[in-house]
């Protein structure tokens, strides 16, 4: 392993990298319970997700610390599985096979920007505003999706038709201005759902301010068994909480690659690949840069490597069955605990493959469980607002417009085109157009040509 891992050159031993890749794993386990929640919606089924999470998060971040020898962790992203389930929402949107095949698409599209350096490209084209705002807008937009889960977040049935002029003038006036209310209400806390999910918030927010390793895990863990009590939790008869899955309903294979090009997919695609794009580089740098593991410039050979492993993970994971794969940034909690190469992601991805086991005990956990880990990774991600300088009309209109039309509108494609077309304009308009990179005045076209296209069809 000495050898393998240059353990002595990186000025560490096994024994660090081993807790370090505990450590990560389980920082970032409660993926394993809450991708299936989020991907039940689509129709999927939890066993099924389950077993995609932990093979393909387990398979590709052990091919991380092998080929790359990085210590950085994959699995499915979240954010980008928030948005398949509202792309492939059961009886609402399109099918789940055909949400599969985007995926998988879009992944090819980024094994190809890779090896081609496009993806390098892309990333130095767009504006450090728009990148954060993209973070941000998605931290509020699966937040959002927390919320619904634990029924806060309440959705009147039935459109809300605008009052007329004399509809007003019978109800007293301007007071009477429902129309402006969003059709939204805060739920009931004698809902169990809504209790319970308000009990895990606490509890997570607690042992978060503690700054306890595995703070979300064990909040779903510990929230899961207080919903026993109030019946949220079910616990089947004959129950055996340790055992494989049930593989009898695995969505290995059955992505839909005709299915995604005849149901013109193609936004989805895009949104599939434009945000994983910046997610993975700020991830892998950001990482990277705190392992100690980049030159003064933050370039390392070894960062193409590790974007085309990620790029092969975002396929892998759409044949297993699941959404976008991703580098995680609680990478960096492992890497804090001293692990600086490829034997912490080796460890970390080995733990993903023998949690299959965990399957039983992942079928209880509600989604009022997992409801306040959305919420709280949200917060974590919104975090990036810090860095926008909102001083600058340029810069605030574009990056307030990405972040807030993501979840208003239930679109990360929308708030990503409205920040690029208003980066664009305002830049040129304030005759500071040297400032825009001409592939940013491309990806402007082909946003507007998008709209074009929808409004024609």
């Amino acid at each position: 392993m000495d050898n393998f891992f240059k353990l002595k050159e990186h000025n560490t031993n096994a024994r660090t990298e081993i807790i370090a890749g505990l450590t990560t794993f389980m920082t970032m386990a409660y993926i394993l319970f809450l991708n299936p929640n989020i991907l039940a919606a689509t129709g999927m089924d939890k066993n099924a997700v389950f077993f995609a999470t932990a093979v393909a998060a387990g398979v590709v971040t052990i091919a991380m610390g092998l080929f790359v020898n990085y210590p950085i962790a994959l699995a499915p992203g979240m954010g980008l599985n928030a948005y398949f389930a509202t792309v492939a929402a059961q009886h609402v949107g399109i099918p789940w096979q055909a949400a599969l095949g985007a995926v998988f698409i879009s992944g090819i599209i980024f094994i190809l920007l890779t090896l081609t350096h496009i993806r390098q490209l892309l990333v130095d084209a767009i504006p450090s505003s728009i990148k954060k705002s993209i973070i941000v807008g998605i931290g509020l937009f699966i937040s959002m999706l927390g919320f619904k889960m634990a029924e806060m977040m309440v959705i009147k049935a039935g459109p809300v038709i605008p009052p007329t002029l004399e509809s007003l003038q019978r109800q007293g006036g301007v007071a009477t201005l429902q129309f402006f209310e969003w059709n939204v209400f805060f739920g009931s806390f004698a809902n169990p759902m809504t209790l319970l999910a308000l009990i895990g918030l606490i509890i997570s927010a607690l042992l978060m301010s503690r700054r306890i390793k595995g703070a979300l895990l064990f909040g779903i863990i510990i929230t899961t068994l207080i919903g026993l009590p109030l019946g949220v939790t079910q616990l089947p008869a004959n129950f055996q909480p340790f055992a494989l899955p049930d593989l009898s309903q695995l969505a290995v294979g059955r992505l839909d690659l005709r299915g995604a090009l005849d149901l013109g997919l193609w936004t989805a695609i895009f949104t599939f690949t434009f945000v994983e794009l910046f997610d993975t580089f700020g991830t892998l740098v950001g990482t990277a840069g705190k392992a100690g593991l980049l030159d003064k410039q933050g370039r390392s050979p070894k960062l193409g490597r590790a974007m085309l492993v990620d790029a092969c993970g975002v396929s892998f994971g759409a044949l297993m069955g699941t959404s976008t794969v991703t580098a995680y940034i609680e990478s960096t909690a492992g890497i804090a605990e001293g692990g600086k190469t490829g034997l912490t992601a080796v460890t970390t991805g080995v733990l993903f493959l023998l949690a299959l086991v965990l399957a039983p005990l992942a079928g209880l956990i509600p989604g009022a469980a997992t409801a306040p880990a959305l919420i709280i990774v949200g917060l974590l991600m919104a975090q990036s607002v810090k860095d926008i300088n909102f001083e600058d009309f340029t810069e605030g209109l574009p990056s307030f417009l990405t972040m807030v039309l993501m979840p208003f509108t239930g679109s990360i494609a929308n708030g990503i085109a409205a920040g690029i077309i208003f980066y664009a304009l305002l830049k040129l308009t304030s005759g500071r157009a040297r400032e825009v990179h001409w592939l940013m005045w491309a990806l402007a076209v082909l946003v507007v040509a998008r709209y074009l296209f929808l409004a024609e069809h």
